[in-house]
């Protein structure tokens, strides 16, 4: 049985996901640093497609409130 196929696609599976990953924190890094520097949260919500709540959680967990 020839597994090469499924190896090749594992791993761009997981070369993905961690793309995915870096680019979700750079994503949140620069939300809370435009909404430190008194950027509008219904602009920053537009961008990223997160509601207020959303935007909120990712403050918190950054350390910014």
């Amino acid at each position: 049985m020839d597994t090469a196929k499924l190896e090749l696609a594992a791993q761009r599976y997981r070369e993905a996901q961690a793309a995915l990953d870096a680019a979700l924190v750079d994503v949140q890094t620069e939300a809370v640093t435009v909404l430190r520097e008194g950027g509008d949260a219904a602009e920053v919500a537009r961008i990223t497609g997160w509601n207020r709540r959303q935007l909120r959680k990712v403050r918190a967990r950054r350390g910014d409130r």
